[in-house]
């Protein structure tokens, strides 16, 4: 067995790798950039290595550094983690010829199966049923055409070297095809260096369905039941469960023996991933094999009772699979929610800050694998990921609500998040029914994400709280507390409304009124998360303030609202409210990031909604979008500029049709 490895990679997963290792009495070794120093996962491993720049190909894509650094540091083994070097062959190879071991599969593994075109291939030979498409890469537009009519829209438009959602375009119907065969390629090119596509047949109704496989390379095989990963926004992955509330045991078994025959046909070792298409007659669809870790692997680590980085580290040492396919046993249910520092209300625009305030939930089948620490700082030039939220139950409703429960405690603050979107996920009756598929997001929020206004009792529990913390400031300036009453102003589409609010402390316990109801609070309240009851009954919510501004979230509802003492709710009549965000007129830059592109020039015309311009932050292309009819007046920023936040773009006359 190694004796000390090192881990090229960062944050939560290079975190995720040191725990097991520490565990197996192994030593690790870490590599950061100028942007990760002082992260977790460098104090974690017992030796860190500076390697270069903040940007991934200034350190961890370096391949002859990173190996230069294992050779120094006297690691005998190197883990890829997940992105980044994982699944390049050729790494992999130069790994092996420094006499090093790669705790991951083969090079040939990786080269086969990382190409979408040739692992399809070897699919077809292998017995794997594979989806109808074209069988090479596909660069002539009139070929495409030719192609997706044989194949009949709609029609995916894939990467070869893709990976991570990027290089996809759904394309239905052919006068949409040369676009997005276009877009397919520009994001192809700009993440992989490579541009090559193919098209193949898109599932109506589809869910995406993963196989979890181990082996050894010696012949020993198995595979490790499904993940459903249906939920997906951008193709990237949202929420995974383990198993699927959809797939029988028949279909489990033919797709687990099709991922195994697979696996022994490139020769596969270590922990590996065959994900398919499935359609709603449980038909299903190769679609490729990740040779790596998945983001994904703790639902199935907690199902199956199996510790994957460990299994991966100990077949890299040589060791046999020991396990045997009537060894692997399913037990009880588990979720893994994405935490991705992004602004659901503003099209999940990508957030870049420091975390003035982070906190953890914790408690009876609760893990968060994370990277990340109060005070520390989300980069643009990673992944947004912030952690993984898992929840585990023994049936899929306890695990529901045991995530559920842990978003509410989960604190994060000084940048945006999708934890309240993460939420209402959850509270989604199709979402619980498990009636989804890989076009939930799309359909269920065709509108864009929106917080719920509370309502009746709701509403009511979240003025109160709102209350007390507002009545806990004011008591700090008297020596006894005493009975307040206050007016509580809330704004909603339907306008402004107040109503008379008291409060009053008995037995240790807040009394707040709200509505002529009574409420009972068991706990103090103060900014942060409240977790006590209210009347008897569990309750937890977050709760921020500012002067008498109070804001209180509880899954996927969000109450702002003002609370005043009465002898001064009058004032609020003469005070008005500040306007909000910048003038319909100005395209700004929403995060720091590149202007890969300007679809527009001085002197255009634009309609409210059109594209005007593309950003690409945290590996992803954004576009930016008109606010209001008008013309182009001046266009401020060129292709290539790295903007801040804020910076201005594009400048417009706006037309007198704005309405």
């Amino acid at each position: 067995m190694f004796t000390k490895i090192l881990i090229a990679n960062r944050g939560e997963i290079a975190c995720r790798i040191i725990r097991t290792a520490k565990s197996m009495n192994i030593k690790t070794v870490a590599v950061y950039s100028d942007a990760d120093a002082g992260t977790p996962h460098v104090k974690l491993a017992d030796e860190a290595y500076h390697i270069g720049g903040s940007a991934s190909a200034d350190s961890y894509l370096k391949s002859d550094i990173i190996i230069d650094v294992a050779l120094k540091s006297g690691a005998q083994a190197i883990h890829p983690g997940f992105g980044f070097l994982s699944e390049n062959s050729t790494f992999v190879a130069a790994v092996e010829e420094a006499g090093l071991a790669f705790i991951g599969p083969a090079s040939h593994a990786i080269e086969v199966m990382g190409d979408k075109i040739e692992s399809k291939k070897w699919a077809v030979k292998a017995g794997v049923s594979t989806v109808p498409g074209t069988a090479d890469a596909v660069t002539d537009i009139n070929e495409a055409k030719k192609a997706a009519a044989e194949i009949g829209y709609p029609v995916m438009v894939k990467a070869s070297a893709g990976g991570g959602g990027k290089g996809m375009r759904v394309v239905d119907d052919e006068a949409s095809l040369e676009e997005g065969m276009t877009a397919a390629m520009n994001e192809a090119r700009n993440a992989f260096g490579d541009d090559r596509v193919f098209i193949e047949k898109f599932v109506v109704k589809p869910r995406h369905i993963e196989i979890q496989v181990l082996a050894d390379g010696k012949g020993n095989a198995i595979y490790l039941g499904e993940r459903e990963c249906s939920i997906q926004r951008r193709h990237q992955k949202v929420l995974e469960e383990a198993p699927s509330p959809f797939i029988s045991e028949e279909t489990r078994a033919a797709m687990g023996e099709q991922a195994v025959s697979l696996a022994k046909a490139v020769n596969y070792r270590s922990a590996g991933t065959v994900e398919f298409i499935v359609g709603a007659d449980q038909d299903f669809y190769f679609l490729e094999m990740n040779t790596r870790l998945q983001v994904e692997h703790p639902v199935t680590e907690l199902v199956y009772g199996l510790d994957l980085v460990e299994w991966m580290i100990r077949i890299a040492a040589g060791e046999k699979l020991t396990l045997q396919q009537s060894d692997v046993k399913a037990n009880g249910w588990a979720m893994e929610a994405r935490l991705y520092a992004e602004d659901p209300e503003r099209d999940f625009l990508p957030s870049i800050g420091q975390l003035i305030r982070y906190a953890e939930p914790i408690g009876e089948g609760i893990r968060v694998d994370s990277g990340v620490e109060e005070g520390g700082a989300i980069s643009m030039f990673y992944d947004p990921m912030i952690a993984k939220l898992i929840a585990y139950g023994k049936d899929r409703a306890e695990a529901i609500e045991r995530l559920s429960t842990a978003l509410d405690h989960y604190e994060v603050k000084g940048i945006e998040s999708n934890r309240q979107f993460l939420a209402s996920v959850l509270e989604n009756d199709s979402y619980k029914s498990g009636d989804i598929t890989t076009g939930f997001i799309a359909s269920e929020y065709a509108d864009g994400f929106v917080v719920r206004e509370p309502e009746g009792d709701d509403a009511d529990k979240m003025t109160a709280l709102a209350t007390a913390i507002i009545y806990a400031k004011i008591n700090r300036y008297y020596e006894e507390s005493r009975e307040e009453s206050f007016v509580a102003f809330q704004s909603s589409p339907q306008g402004q409304h107040s109503e008379l609010v008291s409060v009053s402390q008995s037995e240790g316990e807040l009394i707040v009124c709200v509505n002529d109801k009574s409420f009972n609070l068991s706990s103090p309240v103060s900014a942060g998360v409240y977790n006590g009851l209210i009347n008897s009954e569990p309750y937890v919510a977050q709760i921020s303030s500012d002067r008498h501004h109070v804001i209180v979230t509880k899954g996927a509802m969000r109450l702002k609202i003002q609370i005043l003492p009465h002898h001064l709710a009058d004032y609020l009549a003469i005070m008005p409210l500040a306007d909000e965000g910048a003038g319909a007129d100005e395209v700004l830059a929403p995060m720091p990031g590149l202007l890969t592109r300007l679809l527009v020039k001085e002197g255009d015309e634009v309609q409210k909604g059109q594209n005007v311009a593309v950003i690409e932050a945290m590996k992803m292309e954004n576009m930016l979008v008109a606010e209001a009819n008008g013309v182009v007046k001046q266009i401020k920023a060129k292709e290539g500029d790295s903007l801040n936040v804020d910076d201005l773009i594009i400048l417009l006359s706006l037309s007198d049709d704005n309405s």
